[in-house]
């Protein structure tokens, strides 16, 4: 199994290797352009998203700033948008489904270290993908961890530290993140307390 495979697969593998950090050099060049970028220049954000990320759905905006390991390996669906300072450690996969609203200063995470000292001296680490389901609101602030699955339709409160899945479908919040309350129909008629949804 050769380092890439390792990244992929969950196992322990050292991210200073010589040939692993040249090829991510190229990456972040993309990357430094994309945020050097003036607001009035869309259409050469547009280039660079889809040269940067391994999937650009339609109609997907990010605001700059942007961070990330690589970009390579996040895949974004059809109307993704993410407020300024989205952190994507993008060791392996990160997955964000159509329609995902994602706040500002959100980091979605996949890459981690051993807790045993003498292999964090080392310093190696290991990567686990992150999956966010269609239709996602990740609040400003927001913490990702290595691994976890957000389902369709939820939402995360902002500040909240994901540790583990969320289902589909709820109101998840805090630190650690936990699900609040589903989503009913009560929010299909009003949108902030009680104020009606007004709008077709």
């Amino acid at each position: 199994m050769d380092i890439r495979e390792r990244m992929k697969s969950g196992k322990l593998y050292d991210p200073g290797d010589s040939e692993i950090m040249a090829e991510q050099a190229q990456w972040l060049e993309v990357l430094y352009d994309f945020n050097q970028t003036r607001p009035s220049q869309m259409e050469r954000r547009q280039e660079l998203m889809k040269k940067l990320f391994a999937q650009v759905g339609k109609n997907c905006y990010i605001e700059p700033p942007l961070h990330a390991n690589w970009g390579k390996n996040t895949h974004l669906g059809d109307g993704v948008y993410a407020n300024f300072n989205l952190t994507l450690v993008d060791d392996t996969d990160i997955y964000i489904g159509d329609h995902v609203m994602i706040g500002p200063n959100v980091t979605i995470d996949t890459g981690t270290h051993p807790v045993c000292p003498e292999l964090r001296e080392r310093g190696v680490q290991y990567n686990l993908p992150v999956i966010i389901g269609a239709n996602v609101w990740i609040g400003a602030g927001a913490i990702l961890l290595p691994g976890v699955r957000v389902g369709e339709n939820s939402v995360i409160g902002a500040g909240s530290l994901v540790n583990k899945d969320i289902p589909a479908n709820v109101v998840a919040v805090g630190s650690p993140c936990r699900v609040l309350r589903e989503i009913t129909q009560r929010d299909r008629e009003y949108y902030h307390k009680g104020w009606k949804i007004d709008m077709e």
